[in-house]
């Protein structure tokens, strides 16, 4: 006896189906979809089926619905923020699993943070600047909490600065990642003085658009982070 295959549920079908032509640029950021009657009859699907397919799409960002005499179902223009939430949970899960380590984290920020300080060294512009003087931390007297929201703050702040969309994209679940209590708990007492340092190094050659510097001061940054959490 063999098993049969189950196949998905119609809204699931259409929303895939939907969703590739969304996902291959047939259906372009500001298009309409073809208004639900017409999908009814295209597909062969009752209308509760197009709309609960429609929803789906919709709670991933994919298309917003509006309502009215010009409302409808339109293909949503890409933000980094929105999906990267779709990335965050898949993530999240990741870096929590038996398959993924601190080290794994730890490569993947450095293949990303090195090449991205250097990109915006050459491309920053002064709001880019602004944003990563907000990000900065005093040691002295900010509290863990601040410190550990602003420290992937300032490294957010440089993947925007890079100018290109996917470092921001990329950057955001990783940074929503947790080290654990286990390795924040047992940080030596000058380890937030020398990230202060860093970054504030990193923001130096930043400013002068010292694209070497930039990338040689975020290795070192990060190779001490290893060090000090492995």
């Amino acid at each position: 006896m063999t098993g049969s295959t189950v196949r998905p549920p119609a809204y699931q079908q259409l929303a895939d189906e939907l969703r590739a032509e969304i996902t291959s640029g047939r259906l372009q950021p500001g298009e309409r979809l073809p208004p639900e009657p017409e999908l009814c009859v295209k597909i062969g699907v009752s209308r509760s089926t197009v709309r609960e397919a429609l929803r789906l799409l919709a709670s991933q960002h994919l298309i917003v619905t509006t309502r009215g005499v010009t409302g409808g179902s339109f293909v949503a223009h890409p933000d980094a923020g929105q999906l990267a939430d779709g990335l965050s949970t898949g993530f999240a899960l990741l870096a929590h699993s038996a398959d993924v380590g601190l080290a794994d984290l730890l490569e993947l920020r450095h293949a990303l943070e090195v090449p991205a300080a250097g990109l915006a060294a050459v491309r920053r512009a002064d709001n880019h600047l602004t944003e990563l003087r907000g990000a900065l931390f005093d040691p002295a007297i900010d509290d863990f909490d601040t410190m550990m929201a602003a420290h992937p703050a300032f490294h957010r702040a440089m993947a925007k600065a890079t100018g290109n969309p996917l470092f921001e994209l990329v950057s955001l679940p990783l940074y929503e990642a947790t080290y654990g209590e286990e390795v924040t708990a047992g940080l030596p007492a000058d380890y937030w003085h020398r990230i202060d340092a860093d970054h504030r190094a990193i923001l130096d050659c930043v400013v002068a658009r010292d694209a070497d510097g930039a990338t040689r001061t975020a290795a070192t940054h990060l190779e001490f982070i290893a060090e000090t959490v492995r």
